[in-house]
């Protein structure tokens, strides 16, 4: 299994209140930024870095940078723009495609209805983001467009996951990591995470 918990206690603490029904859209959308900042820590771990050198006030360095081009961020339409801002925080010189799915209601299987990502994709690691991984349908289906559009590297960064929705992950794409605050313990029959936090686009707007 891919899956890897961030178990932090910051993010601990973040992902209780994001969870509580009481906590309302504004301050949703701040806890999920700064988890994501969180998130994206541990997620950009293997980064590709070249060797600098630089002049302090007191004299030079040896130092390290990001290689270029740095990430593409590339959200899940809706909810996983509410990742975005929070990754952008720690890789500001990051570019940032999108992806537009949805579920049939009668296959249940996902529709693509909206791509644009960036050309250079290829040269680029990619980090898909949804805050939720249920079915894992969706997700998976996200990064086999990345794929197809020629990204290499590709890692999904979630904040709650469900065993069912791994698995199709690791089935489908095996060698992508998935990062995440928790794994929760099932479905249930309309498909949300148990416990989860509810609809996380209907929490970041305020539409349920």
């Amino acid at each position: 299994m891919q899956f890897q918990r961030v178990d932090h206690p910051v993010v601990q603490h973040k992902l209780t209140l994001l969870r509580d029904e009481r906590t309302k859209p504004k301050d949703f959308r701040d806890l999920l930024l700064e988890i994501t900042m969180l998130l994206g820590y541990a997620a950009t771990r293997d980064l590709g870095l070249r060797d600098v050198e630089v002049q302090t006030p007191v004299g030079p360095a040896k130092g390290r940078l990001l290689l270029d081009p740095q990430p593409a961020i590339v959200p899940i339409l809706r909810a996983g723009l509410g990742m975005v801002d929070g990754l952008l925080r720690i890789l500001p010189a990051a570019v940032v495609g999108h992806v537009g799915l949805y579920r049939d209601p009668k296959t249940h299987k996902p529709v693509e209805y909206y791509r644009n990502l960036p050309t250079d994709i290829s040269r680029r690691d990619v980090i898909v983001v949804d805050p939720m991984l249920a079915t894992g349908g969706t997700s998976a289906m996200a990064i086999s467009l990345v794929r197809e559009a020629g990204a290499k590297s590709v890692t999904l960064l979630c904040l709650v996951a469900a065993p069912e929705g791994v698995r199709v992950v690791d089935e489908l794409h095996p060698d992508v990591p998935i990062y995440g605050a928790a794994l929760d313990e099932r479905l249930n029959e309309h498909d949300y995470i148990v416990p989860g936090l509810g609809d996380a686009g209907d929490r970041l707007y305020g539409t349920l």
